[in-house]
């Protein structure tokens, strides 16, 4: 249903563990896991309705909220408090807090450290070391990409080993345990449809299915960019939001499409989306036949690949680039990059989407206006503040209005002209020493698409 050939999908990081995230607020996985399981799969089956719907409704504007600073600063953010929460994993914690932001985690590392495990630790800083060098080495040497795409999997098959040969899980270090083998049945029945459940499913499943919407189809355009092709949005939402429909009723929570997975079948030579569906098959073989072999992986070598793969969504560099070029954006992404640290999910994309309208409506209200001159030897008149040769004509002022005339800028429009009449009859008299009035005011409006009737008389 898609349009992309090169999204590869999947679960992705920063969905599947604000999924978690907001679920662990509402209820216990461990107390009530069947509930929670039950919540998963059915915010899953709304994130995919919503999706949909902005799809066939041609609602995909919405997404456009989430700029490109807001994406940036969210998923730094974001990032940064799920690095913190697997300091549980690297320092073999039981008891940790469920809260999202900054403070409480760093609270309760701090009052839970006679709980440090320090094989546990040991363990992960030896797996992050592994996982950071192959990284840079992959970098430095790009024919051998294939070293940090392997990794990951290198990190648990040594890990494994380490544990099953050294008895690890015995002296401090946990692993995952049994995995039931087979596919997980189907899950019509699982679905919440009555309150109060249910309206916490939809709200965690309308938020999720955003952020969701938003990476996979932000993957999506970059690698249509780089081959030089184009995807149509529209048909991207509606793709994600049966994928996941789909998905909620065979026992399958929040999917989109992935950078990384998008990045190594790149790199591996994919070239349509069939490379899904033998992705597909290798996941279907795994669940079937290999997943004893995951028996003894350690929890904190998972929580050294999620570090890892973090690390790279907390892009400094482009909150500096947004810093030079653009100001208002800058704040954008800091304000959601805070949000998330200090606050939760929600609060940093409601004060980055509100940050976002603002400016917009600030646009509006306040449209940018520049004097024009002449460039000498020339009949092209351009902006005076960004061509120093750019000359005034004698008693002839040049005024351009970046932006649409309506009722709420109309009155700052008349007023920002009258100034702009006055400074240059004043900046005249300075230079000709009399007393020296305009005789045109010439409006280039051509940047308009529309003025109101009521704003004609300005």
């Amino acid at each position: 249903m898609g349009s992309s050939r090169d999204v590869a999908v999947g679960t992705a990081a920063v969905p599947s563990l604000l999924l978690a995230s907001m679920l662990g607020k509402n209820v216990s996985a461990i107390k009530e896991p069947l509930l929670y399981l039950h919540l998963a799969i059915t915010a899953t089956f709304f994130a995919g309705v919503f999706q949909a719907a902005l799809g066939i409704l041609r609602l995909g504007f919405i997404v456009d909220f989430l700029s490109h600073a807001t994406i940036v600063g969210f998923m730094g953010g974001a990032a940064t408090v799920i690095c913190l929460h697997q300091l549980k994993g690297i320092l073999g914690l039981e008891h940790f807090t469920k809260e999202t932001d900054l403070v409480s985690v760093m609270h309760s590392v701090f009052t839970n450290t006679r709980q440090w495990k320090w094989e546990s630790a040991v363990l992960g800083c030896g797996i992050l070391f592994f996982l950071f060098s192959t990284r840079y080495f992959s970098k430095k040497r790009p024919q051998f990409f294939w070293a940090s795409a392997a990794a990951p999997l290198t990190s648990v098959f040594i890990g494994s080993l380490l544990v099953y040969f050294s008895h690890a899980e015995n002296h401090g270090v946990y692993v995952i345990g049994y995995l039931k083998k087979g596919l997980n049945p189907p899950s019509l029945t699982s679905l919440i449809l009555s309150p109060p459940h249910m309206m916490i499913a939809m709200r965690i499943g309308i938020v999720t299915g955003i952020i969701a919407l938003a990476e996979g189809i932000a993957v999506g355009r970059s690698f249509a960019m780089i081959k030089n092709y184009q995807i149509d949005g529209n048909k991207e939402m509606i793709a994600f939001g049966m994928m996941n429909v789909a998905g909620s009723l065979t026992s399958c929570y929040l999917t989109t499409g992935s950078f990384s997975r998008t990045a190594v079948n790149n790199n591996a030579g994919c070239k349509t989306a069939m490379s899904n569906i033998v992705m597909a098959i290798t996941v279907m073989i795994t669940l079937l036949f290999l997943t004893p072999l995951f028996h003894y992986t350690p929890l904190v070598v998972l929580a050294s690949i999620i570090i890892s793969a973090m690390v790279r969504l907390i892009d400094y560099e482009a909150a500096i680039h947004l810093w030079h070029i653009d100001k208002i954006d800058f704040f954008v992404c800091i304000g959601a990059y805070f949000g998330v640290v200090f606050g939760s999910v929600e609060i940093g994309l409601v004060i980055a989407v509100a940050i976002s309208i603002l400016r917009v409506l600030l646009f509006v209200a306040r449209p940018r206006t520049s004097v024009l001159g002449n460039i000498p030897n020339s009949a092209v008149y351009r902006r005076m503040d960004q061509y120093p040769i750019a000359q005034s004509v004698s008693k002839v002022f040049i005024l351009q209005i970046d932006a649409p005339i309506f009722f709420t800028n109309a009155s700052y429009l008349k007023e920002r002209i009258s100034r702009y009449i006055d400074e240059e009859e004043e900046s005249m008299v300075r230079a000709k020493g009399e007393k020296i009035s305009l005789n045109y005011v010439i409006l280039d409006m051509s940047a308009l698409t529309l003025a109101e009737l009521t704003c004609s008389r300005i």
